[in-house]
């Protein structure tokens, strides 16, 4: 039995012509159905006749991921712990933002890079989320907020659990249907897609134009990063920022830096003047995040003037920094914490 959210819209309408002998034009009704419309029941797809929903239900079903578990912020975060098909958990997050929401999604069943500031590398690897496993999670973002009469979502961010680039070829189906007006009709402008940076990978993606990346740096050395983030670090720092140099952008364009701040770790002002010698002030904006205390990680936050005093230096320095809100830190929001305590 095929599960339509699986189905590319490529792959839809050859299931139409190949499969139901029907016209293409039905695998635009099919695709606005499942996407725009969110409906989950074919007899639920009222422009379809009657024998050809019988034929399509035989073949067919709609499956979304289900939701195992909620989490609500006092600030309005929202963490959904979501069961696949198989049973396998997986996070995705809804965070406030003015007025529309933004999504964190999740790539992969857990995480292989193991970096040792995070919960989902504890957790380890399991597998690629599918196609279907990815774009499920915003039916299921959508379908809560507007049940609840909330924000519309709007933005849409890979950096849930796992290492998007290492599930390339399901992101890049994604990310190319994404856009379309009869379906989820979100711009590439609105994703931004979230890696520790693979050379080769990031080539792929800045060929296509679909995607800007957003770098989760955490370090302004070869040395210090291989510390931290011992499996990104296998590629060089200089490769990767070799690669970003290279990185095609439209005017006005910047890659995203990201940098936890771990108390005493990575947080000095020499750190701060490395890591101003690091990155392009035309191609690149930095975002700090200041590190909230996890129970079982051998990292401390960091003080909030020491933070506020990193922001400065790479001010003086030219740099376009800012400090990212820290949200849903009551609820556990930070990535993997809330399936290894369903785990426990």
């Amino acid at each position: 039995m095929q599960n339509l959210i699986e189905l590319t819209k490529n792959d839809l309408e050859a299931f139409v012509a190949e499969d139901l002998k029907e016209h293409r034009f039905r695998a635009e009704q099919i695709w606005q159905w499942l996407w725009q419309k969110r409906v989950r029941d074919i007899d639920a797809m009222t422009n379809l006749s009657k024998p050809l929903r019988e034929k399509l239900a035989a073949m067919a079903t709609i499956a979304w991921p289900a939701i195992a578990r909620v989490a609500e912020s006092r600030d309005g975060t929202i963490k959904l712990l979501l069961r696949m098909g198989d049973g396998a958990l997986i996070e995705t997050v809804l965070i406030p933002m003015q007025d529309r929401y933004s999504q964190c999604l999740s790539t992969q069943v857990g995480c292989a890079m193991a970096c040792t500031f995070c919960n989902t590398g504890k957790l380890g690897f399991e597998r690629n989320l599918t196609y279907g496993e990815i774009m499920g999670q915003i039916l299921v973002g959508r379908q809560y907020l507007e049940d609840r009469g909330m924000n519309p979502l709007k933005n849409l961010v890979f950096m849930g659990m796992g290492e998007p680039l290492l599930n390339l070829d399901n992101l890049i189906k994604v990310l190319t249907d994404l856009p379309c007006e009869r379906g989820l009709s979100l711009s590439w402008r609105r994703s931004m897609v979230s890696t520790v940076g693979f050379p080769d990978k990031l080539n792929i993606l800045g060929d296509l134009e679909i995607a800007l990346p957003a770098i989760s740096l955490h370090a302004p050395t070869q040395e210090l990063r291989a510390k931290i983030m011992p499996k990104a670090a296998k590629v060089h720092l200089d490769d990767l920022m070799a690669a970003l140099a290279a990185y095609p952008m439209r005017p006005r364009e910047r890659i995203t830096f990201e940098y936890l701040l771990l108390k005493d770790v990575n947080d000095s002002m020499e750190h701060a003047d490395q890591l101003a010698r690091l990155i392009d002030r035309k191609k690149g904006k930095i975002n700090l995040i200041a590190y909230n205390a996890t129970e079982g990680m051998p990292y401390e936050a960091p003080e909030r003037g020491k933070v506020e005093a990193f922001e400065k230096r790479l001010w003086d320095h030219g740099l376009t920094a800012f400090i990212r809100r820290s949200m849903g830190a009551d609820i556990k929001a930070a990535c993997g914490q809330l399936k290894a305590d369903e785990v426990k």
